[in-house]
């Protein structure tokens, strides 16, 4: 026979109103009697009814996470932080796909306003926050993940993204490199303003010129990448490094260099965002930024339930470090 949530009540000697608010993970609870009353649940292994806690709340017992390319395996770490925290408050988690497609993106924004999801977490494809204005004026709480809305009042968790290309770009110019190529997402989003600001600060830092014909942007995919590669390489006078804004990216530019005959450390330098497990396979290393991408992910879904309870409660941006790894004069592992 099923416990009910009596049954919780008396084994942990408080009232049932008391378990329902340990259950939405409540304030104003003590931790002594939080602590008794998640004891008595998994012993007597009670299951909150989904179906009864979306009736007396009007939202259901899911969150939405709408991210911007579920291949990409940045944010595959990304959803798993998300759904770690989600599971550990009995909560699912909606899970959409934009492919850094704004309409696409506005057409789930729709879908989770109908299905009346708790709350929203989003990986924004534009700065703009013309749609996801909509889910705030819902009263859908939201958080947004990897890239900031500049339009919105709402919680973030980002990476130091301008002081992790300046980091990485240094790093070019202490190798000898001045004329530096970059290959950078658009700046539809956050990421890639931020990352060419860094770019463009640390080349002033070194008193090099910014040269418009040594920047390609573009939306994050590989055969992006692999394209605007070719375009730094088709210069007149070609740049001898390059730094890539993504791992996605990366990839496309390593392929641009393999099929051009260019050998990474000894044709062309290479300083790139994000760490991939199938970069330790390369000799020599690249030099790459890794970002905490499951604890951005972690960090989000706990802000997120934390303005579902709070609703009023100020608004928060987490800034979460980079490590830089591999390369000449960097270290291994160093916190930027």
């Amino acid at each position: 026979m099923s416990s009910k949530i009596a049954d919780v009540a008396e084994r942990a000697g408080v009232s049932t109103a008391t378990v329902s608010r340990v259950l939405a993970d409540k304030p104003h609870v003590r931790d002594e009697t939080r602590q008794r009353v998640l004891t008595a649940i998994q012993d007597l292994g009670y299951r909150p009814s989904r179906v009864a806690r979306s009736l007396r709340s009007q939202r259901a017992a899911i969150i939405g996470l709408i991210v911007s390319d579920i291949q990409n395996p940045f944010f595959t770490a990304i959803v798993r932080g998300v759904e770690d925290i989600a599971y550990g408050r009995q909560y699912g988690v909606f899970l959409c796909n934009s492919d850094e497609d704004p309409d696409k993106e506005a057409l789930y924004i729709d879908l989770m306003l109908a299905e009346h999801v708790s709350g929203v977490i989003i990986s924004p494809t534009t700065a703009g926050a013309y749609h996801y204005q909509r889910l705030l004026d819902a009263g859908t709480p939201l958080v947004a993940v990897d890239r900031r809305l500049a339009d919105a009042e709402v919680d973030t968790v980002v990476v130091n993204n301008a002081a992790t290309a300046h980091r990485l770009v240094t790093w070019l110019v202490q190798e000898g490199h001045e004329r530096i190529g970059a290959v950078i997402g658009s700046d539809l989003a956050t990421t890639g303003t931020e990352r060419l600001a860094g770019y463009e600060h640390a080349l002033r830092d070194h008193d090099l010129p910014i040269e418009p014909e040594l920047i390609r942007t573009g939306l994050p995919k590989r055969d992006i990448g692999y394209g605007l590669t070719n375009d730094l390489l088709s210069l007149s006078s070609p740049p001898t490094a390059i730094f890539a804004g993504n791992n996605l990216l990366t990839l496309g530019a390593l392929g641009a260099l393999h099929d051009q005959g260019l050998i990474v450390g000894r044709d062309m330098a290479l300083a790139a965002f994000d760490h991939m497990d199938w970069m330790d396979v390369l000799d020599p290393p690249l030099t790459v930024a890794a970002q905490p991408t499951y604890e951005m992910g972690r960090q989000a879904g706990e802000l997120l339930f934390r303005r579902m309870q709070e609703p009023r409660r100020p608004i928060r941006e987490v800034v979460l470090n980079a490590r830089i790894y591999g390369g000449v004069n960097v270290g291994h592992g160093e916190v930027v």
